[in-house]
């Protein structure tokens, strides 16, 4: 009778600290005690290593925002600030005070204004005009992928950095540690013999250990000698150009910038460098002085443990909120946070377009499945969602009505929110606007649109598949 007493004020106290730890995640906290009434002792060693911490959480903004501080004022004399609403280029922002407002305190990434952007859209077309910006690099090389790959494209990445390392460029590459966890050995000696600085960001064993494996680097960043940017959803991979036999073609959307969004490119990246290699970079020559070609305005917004907030998450609310014409999403996980959840609904029975597209054909099925428990919901509320048939549509695009759009590596998903190192980049001009609604309604064309009178008709099983995933879906 004792033992099963203590059983019992053991578990108690296993869910008492979980409810205390998560009480600003209801969601989050029922998840947990789901996995912890299936595997009461082995549920609790796993939030242990695996959930948030917010010590570790509060270490690590310290350390980024220190880093921050001593080039703010460098960056803030170069770039061109946009510090007021009337300010903005595009006329139909100027109504919005208020999400000006919130854009410009939520991050330590102003808007800027003195811009060229260029849309891509496929592996063929990105990995073309990365490979090309590195080999006229004449000063660094900077790159950050979740995903590395030692295969065709990895190796010519590989060979294009090797050969510059030889020239005397400098050149440093951020691997994720979970994300690239199967990159081999011996092709991340060859570049660290050739002369490349190789670091992984929070390897698997050492995070586990250090209770940050659930911090995972998703950011894909490019960076060459201060000027030039690329940021998105492609990483470094074959299946990125549509060789994937199960996968087929895989549709993405990238973003390859010049002017003075980049040096925020490159402060996050300087930041990501810090924690992965415990080195202090900030020197002058990394944030060079440009000639401004293009007038576009860009914010580069950051997110994750390193920031005071969850801009992205706050961005994408904020522009949500506001819509009064339509709100156009491609991702390709689709499990929102209530708030987000809330002002989509919100604004499709309002009378706001919604369309959303995800995949058909999805990498992970847990996660297509806790996407679709969202969907009937939704789709009794106005808004219309479109599965894409032509392959794997990966893209992160957010367009709300001609205000704005962004591109980045954030999913519409709680993890992108509010666990991932994320970045996205907000755009306010016509061009950039007019070409990422061109590719959304191409898209379209590619996808079929999901029929409430057919969709809710599905199985028993697979509803319940469905809310099971849902449950687990914070954790997703």
């Amino acid at each position: 009778m004792v033992w099963l007493v203590l059983v019992l004020l053991a578990f108690i106290f296993q869910i008492a600290t979980i409810l205390v730890l998560e009480f600003r995640n209801p969601s989050k906290a029922v998840a947990w005690m789901f996995i912890l009434f299936l595997f009461p002792v082995v549920g609790f060693i796993l939030y242990y290593f695996v959930a948030q911490e917010y010590k570790k959480r509060r270490k690590l903004r310290r350390r980024g925002s220190k880093l921050f501080q001593q080039i703010r004022a460098r960056l803030w004399r170069q770039a061109v600030i946009v510090e007021m609403a009337d300010e903005m280029s595009n006329p139909e922002f100027r109504n919005h005070e208020r999400l000006f407002g919130l854009l410009k305190h939520i991050s330590e990434s102003p808007i800027t204004g003195c811009n060229e952007t260029k849309v891509l859209t496929d592996g063929e077309e990105t990995f073309t005009a990365m490979l090309a910006a590195m080999e006229c690099a004449q000063d660094h090389i900077h790159l950050e992928s979740y995903i590395f790959r030692a295969d065709g494209i990895g190796h010519q990445f590989k060979k294009v950095m090797l050969q510059k390392a030889q020239e005397g460029v400098k050149v440093r590459l951020i691997c994720d540690g979970l994300g690239s966890y199967h990159l081999k050995s011996s092709f991340v000696r060859d570049l660290q013999e050739g002369g490349v600085e190789v670091y992984f960001f929070l390897p698997p064993l050492i995070a586990t250990f250090d209770r940050r494996v659930n911090y995972r680097n998703h950011r894909k960043i490019l960076v060459v000698d201060g000027r030039h940017g690329f940021v998105g959803g492609l990483n470094i991979g074959d299946d990125y150009l549509g060789m994937d036999a199960k996968m087929g073609y895989w549709r993405d959307t990238h973003l390859q910038v010049s002017g003075d969004a980049v040096y925020f490119l490159q402060n996050a990246f300087l930041g990501d460098w810090r924690l992965a290699s415990g080195q202090r970079i900030n020197e002058p020559e990394l944030y060079p002085q440009h000639a401004c070609q293009g007038k576009e305005q860009v914010q580069v917004l950051t997110s994750g443990p390193d920031q005071h907030w969850d801009a992205i998450q706050e961005m994408c609310f904020g522009a949500i909120a506001v819509a009064n014409r339509r709100i156009w999403i491609t991702s390709p996980y689709f499990i929102p946070d209530p708030s987000i959840y809330n002002a989509i609904k919100t604004a499709a029975v309002s009378g706001v377009e919604v369309k959303i597209i995800i995949p058909d054909e999805s990498d992970s099925r847990v996660v297509k499945l806790g996407s679709l428990s969202y969907v009937e919901e939704l789709l009794e509320s106005g808004v219309k969602f479109y599965q894409y048939q032509k392959g794997f549509v990966h893209a992160k695009v957010l367009i709300v009505d001609d205000l704005l759009a962004t591109v980045g590596t954030a999913n519409m998903d709680m993890r992108s929110f509010f666990c991932n190192f994320e970045m996205t980049a907000v755009l306010f001009d016509a061009a950039p606007i007019s070409r990422l609604c061109k590719d959304f309604l191409n898209d379209l064309a590619e996808s079929k649109e999901i029929e409430l009178s057919v969709f809710s008709r599905r199985s028993r099983l697979q509803k319940g598949l469905e809310l099971l995933c849902r449950l687990l879906s914070p954790l997703l």
